[in-house]
């Protein structure tokens, strides 16, 4: 408190004693030159002095700092409007002051920092889309033009292109439900619909779904070994093959020929288990790792959209597995292969109960 006290009206008691000092010294003066020089009533002077000019000063600083300060805290937003009351007296300590304004100009700082990685990749989000619209876009109108300067008259090539046009539609249409989908992701406004399923079945029918795609570069789809018994995981069923049907058509398309695909499940502590997703393909490079589950973000601007997708799989992948409070890893070395694995809660166990016994 009294570290407090001296702080803040430092500025009040040492102009005080100053002003004391100098008017005592004036009246001993004038006292000793009229020698009538009473020390009782230069002891009372000194203290009523003292006093008296210490609340002037103390009240004169206050009101000038209030009417400033104030100003300053409401025009920056620094503290509300009640955190400085007429109960509350006002520090007249200046390097209290800097420091708050030190503090506030830092924290401005880094909003002004986070607003401009914001813009940027708002920016770069924007290109992202109206490059993924447009291609698609200008390709169902290149052929719907032609068909309507007379191509249409051929019946062959009338075909051609309404297939072709009709490839585009699809692949718009992909885009803006992924879009859709990883907003909602985003926003926490998609609800996930727990069961208990056997994930290892659910792997299986993802390697049926794409087992013709992985056939035209030789790609075989396999466990790490024969799983003969069900792995029952708690998850949203529906979203957790999204997740995998997603790693398995990247490691197809970015894997190698004649090459491999690999699923490991295995057990982890606390009731979890870890799914592996491993390939031998082109792998990543160390640059792109931290970025690689960002929208839009390619590895390979040029080739990877030759490959088709929307560029948000991985995004919405991550945005899936978090939404299951669960952890998504990714390991690669470039030119050997990439490794995606994620957690999984597992349905615990619960002792078989004879029923018959019971009753007998």
């Amino acid at each position: 408190m009294a570290e407090n006290f001296k702080k803040s009206y430092r500025f009040a008691y040492l102009s005080s004693l100053y002003i004391t000092i100098v008017l005592t010294l004036t009246l001993s003066v004038f006292l000793y030159a009229q020698s009538m020089l009473n020390l009782l009533f230069l002891i009372g002077f000194v203290l009523v002095c003292y006093v008296i000019c210490f609340f002037i000063i103390q009240y004169r600083v206050e009101r000038f700092i209030y009417r400033r300060v104030r100003k300053i805290y409401d025009d920056i937003e620094m503290l509300d409007v009640d955190t400085i009351g007429d109960d509350t007296p006002v520090t007249t300590d200046m390097r209290t002051l800097i420091k708050e304004v030190e503090k506030f100009a830092q924290q401005r700082k880094t909003e002004i920092e986070t607003l401009k990685i914001r813009e940027d990749y708002r920016k770069e989000f924007m290109g992202n889309v109206s490059h993924e619209l447009k291609t698609p876009l200008f390709t169902v109108q290149g052929y719907i033009l032609t068909l309507l300067d007379g191509a249409m008259n051929d019946p062959t090539i009338l075909d051609k292109y309404l297939n072709r046009a009709n490839k585009g539609v699809e692949r718009l249409i992909y885009i803006v439900n992924d879009l859709d989908m990883i907003t909602k992701l985003e926003v926490g406004d998609l609800n996930l619909n727990y069961t208990n399923f056997d994930i290892v079945e659910l792997v299986q029918s993802v390697f049926d779904l794409f087992e013709m795609k992985a056939a035209k570069k030789n790609i075989a789809l396999t466990f790490d070994m024969n799983y003969a018994a069900p792995i029952m995981v708690h998850a949203d069923k529906e979203r957790i093959q999204q997740v995998l049907s997603n790693l398995v058509v990247n490691s197809i398309k970015y894997g190698k020929e004649d090459g491999t695909t690999e699923v490991s499940i295995e057990n982890l502590i606390r009731n979890k288990v870890i799914i592996r997703i491993t390939d031998n393909g082109e792998g990543i490079a160390q640059a792109h790792i931290p970025r690689l589950f960002e929208r839009f973000y390619r590895v390979d601007k040029s080739g990877s959209r030759k490959e088709g997708g929307s560029g948000l799989g991985l995004a919405i992948v991550k945005h899936i597995i978090e939404a299951h409070h669960e952890r998504i890893y990714v390991e690669s070395d470039y030119r050997v292969g990439s490794e995606f694995s994620f957690t999984l809660e597992k349905v615990k166990k619960f002792p078989v109960v004879d029923v018959s016994a019971k009753t007998a």
